[in-house]
């Protein structure tokens, strides 16, 4: 049963977690085990697949390694995960969809990372809320994660509202950021919208949408085709603080800033609420949760995807474009500049 969960470096809307198996990633696989997980991943991504005709190609091609027992020589259960899933990205690619030791859902172990990324994209602090602070009179904030973690999504908010008074422009710094789901963009973006506004569009099988998905506030149903329940996320400004919503927003992105962190970009574009500096993002915009294959695996199934209403259009595979391209470390103090420029106290290098 596909249930809720937030994850940093999988998923924008998560599934709650799931009572994951507890038996050890490590031990060599039999063939029984191997044709069970993949028959097992076959079925869900059959039933559940963000597009069923892809989900049914992955399907196809997972029954055939089944029957012809191709993974035979992989019976360490990482390597045999990894291989599914390097087999499921070259039959679609898709930003989330893996397979992998439940171990390693339940530890949130990344991807690995290219070893050149640039520094300002690692994470520097606790999961989630990394750093609020002020640069001068602008406040700055900076996730590696939007965890709906309760504690860090007040502390956003409680941030901007302490330094409404005060702050000429506010900075989020999303480098590091590789997802999670809605709490904390609900919870700060009344702050700095002055007009109801429709953000993103998102479109969820509702066979998946049945087993249980978050009950945001913010989103609103909409008419769709038979099989997908579409929902707008919207914002409604803050009718009591109202003094961060007509200063100047600036968004910081990286090639790592992935799913959640891109659905906060594209909102931002598309409203023109904020300026995006920085570098094209990941291009992860299917959302999903973990579900239990057998007795020790996991996968990340996306069931979900998120998009521009007015086009259509969806970051997958491609990633949101910035207003202004810099390298990622660069990118703060590009915005501290135009934050200086449009109002702010120039800020020396030195208190940077």
């Amino acid at each position: 049963m596909l249930q809720r969960r937030h994850f940093l470096t999988l998923a924008l809307t998560a599934m709650a977690a799931p009572v994951l198996a507890q038996v050890p990633a490590t031990g060599s696989m039999t063939k029984a085990e191997q044709r069970q997980v993949l028959r097992t991943l076959a079925d869900t991504l059959e039933a559940n697949f963000v597009f069923p005709e892809i989900g049914a190609r992955y399907a196809a091609m997972l029954r055939e390694k089944a029957d012809t027992d191709a993974y035979t020589a992989l019976t360490d259960p990482t390597a045999f995960g990894d291989r599914v899933t390097a087999d499921l990205q070259a039959v679609s690619s898709d930003g989330h969809l893996r397979l992998a030791p439940a171990t390693l859902f339940q530890n949130r172990t990344p991807r690995p990372q290219p070893a050149d990324m640039p520094a300002s994209t690692k994470p520097s602090g606790p999961p989630g809320l990394e750093e609020t602070k002020m640069i001068g009179d602008i406040a700055y904030l900076r996730f590696n994660g939007f965890l709906g973690d309760a504690k860090m999504v007040a502390a956003a908010r409680g941030f901007l509202l302490d330094n409404a008074g005060t702050a000429r422009a506010v900075i989020i710094d999303a480098r590091p950021h590789r997802g999670g789901g809605l709490d904390e963009m609900d919870a700060i973006l009344p702050l700095l919208y002055a007009q109801p506004a429709t953000l993103a569009r998102m479109d969820t099988r509702t066979s998946a949408y049945a087993l249980g998905m978050p009950d945001y506030g913010s989103l609103v149903t909409r008419e769709a085709p038979a099989g997908i329940m579409r929902q707008d996320h919207t914002v409604t400004p803050d009718a009591a603080e109202k003094r961060l919503q007509s200063v100047p927003v600036y968004y910081l992105t990286s090639r790592r800033t992935a799913s959640a962190a891109e659905h906060l970009a594209l909102a931002f574009k598309r409203t023109r609420r904020a300026t995006l500096i920085g570098e094209k993002t990941a291009g992860a915009g299917h959302f999903g949760g973990v579900q239990d294959i057998g007795d020790r695996f996991a996968a990340f199934i996306p069931v979900g995807r998120t998009y521009n209403p007015d086009d259509g259009w969806s970051w997958e595979g491609q990633g949101v474009t910035p207003d202004i391209a810099t390298h990622a470390d660069e990118a703060l103090t590009v915005a501290l500049d135009l934050a200086a420029r449009a109002g702010a106290h120039p800020v020396p290098p030195e208190a940077r």
